[in-house]
């Protein structure tokens, strides 16, 4: 009974409530970050950096949470005990997730232009007004992204298959709507399907032109996603482009 009304040890109070103001700080300019960027409430510089200082901030609730914690023995000393543990497994959630997207930058190469065609790849059409603004030039770079990216992503090529272009074709729609893109354009006559894939957070759009004809007595599918922004892509149109090529060949 005496030790259940003794007072809480005061031991790692001070790091598990700074811990948790650090998570309540991260979590806030989280939410300020990407939504300011996609509501033109901040330039995407200023986005990306309150992203950065977001880390950092959650980087501090794992580390000094972490000994607040341990100098508590677990209870969080005169904090919240919730809060602390909160703030703790927040922190350690979002670096680590920073961590494995840093890793996956790491092994991709600096390029953000990907087509199953590096020789003749897809040309945008419709989409071309849509990125008159856009950082990156919609023209294909020649011959060293093409060298890049046949040595990170051999497995992207073109696709061919024995069902007729008509059938391709309606099938690849499908899957563009399927994978909630935003289709720009649709025309049959000329084999190509234009559309833009935004991304979650920051709103980063990225257009895709899929190329369908005959070829070789079957129908050759070609694809290719580009970033209007950044130099590099951490892999998403690659990833894109496997997907969509996966779900085709499962509706054929």
């Amino acid at each position: 009974m005496k030790d259940a009304l003794a007072p809480r040890s005061q031991k790692g109070s001070v790091l598990c409530s700074t811990a948790i103001w650090s998570a309540l700080i991260g979590i806030a300019l989280l939410l300020v970050s990407g939504p300011g960027y996609r509501l033109g409430l901040l330039p995407l510089v200023g986005g990306l950096l309150t992203y950065v200082v977001a880390s950092i901030a959650f980087i501090a609730a794992f580390l000094v949470g972490g000994i607040g914690l341990l100098r508590s023995g677990g209870t969080g000393g005169a904090a919240s005990q919730a809060l602390s543990w909160a703030a703790f497994l927040v922190g350690l959630a979002f670096t680590v997730n920073n961590g494995l997207w840093m890793r996956a930058a790491a092994a991709s190469p600096p390029i953000h232009d990907i087509t199953t065609d590096t020789v003749n790849p897809p040309a945008f059409v419709a989409v071309l007004p849509l990125r008159a603004q856009a950082a990156n030039p919609p023209d294909y770079a020649g011959e060293e992204i093409a060298r890049q990216q046949r040595a990170a992503y051999p497995d992207i090529v073109t696709l061919q298959t024995d069902a007729p272009p008509e059938e391709v074709f309606a099938r690849a729609r499908e899957v563009v709507e399927r994978m909630g893109w935003a289709l720009v354009d649709a025309s049959e006559a000329e084999g190509r399907i234009e559309a833009t894939d935004t991304t979650f957070w920051f709103g980063f759009k990225d257009d895709i032109v899929v190329r369908i004809e005959q070829r070789d007595g079957g129908t050759a599918v070609d694809l290719r996603s580009k970033s209007r922004v950044g130099q590099g892509d951490v892999g998403a149109n690659a990833r894109r482009i496997r997907v969509f090529l996966q779900r085709l060949q499962a509706a054929l």
